[in-house]
């Protein structure tokens, strides 16, 4: 049985910097195929940073430079390193894996 469980979320301030974790448990599987979607309060959810066969990837265009998508896959773990945070970027993260395994989702929060 396939589990993703998300952790590293946090109250920061702006500017200042959280990276996320992402674990993929209980199958044979590697982090090639993993997500990192985010959905702020009255928002739909928006995907953030992906792993596409191998290809570290952000796709928010608002997070670009401030985010990056990496990941150790001898511990199966997905990583979003968070920077130069901003109010906006306030919302639960949620990693999943091939759009099918959702974790339960990280709460982030960027206030002074």
């Amino acid at each position: 049985q396939v589990q993703v469980v998300e952790s590293g979320g946090g109250l920061v301030q702006p500017g200042g910097s959280l990276r996320l974790s992402c674990v993929l448990s209980g199958s044979i599987f590697s982090i090639r195929a993993m997500a990192w979607y985010r959905q702020a309060p009255g928002k739909q959810r928006e995907l953030v940073a992906m792993i596409n066969s191998g290809d570290y990837l952000i796709l928010g265009d608002s997070v670009k430079g401030r985010f990056t998508i990496s990941g150790d896959n001898t511990k199966n773990t997905v990583y979003l390193q968070m920077n130069n945070l901003k109010p906006e970027d306030t919302a639960v993260y949620y990693c999943n894996f091939r759009n099918i395994v959702w974790g339960q989702g990280t709460q982030v929060t960027v206030s002074s």
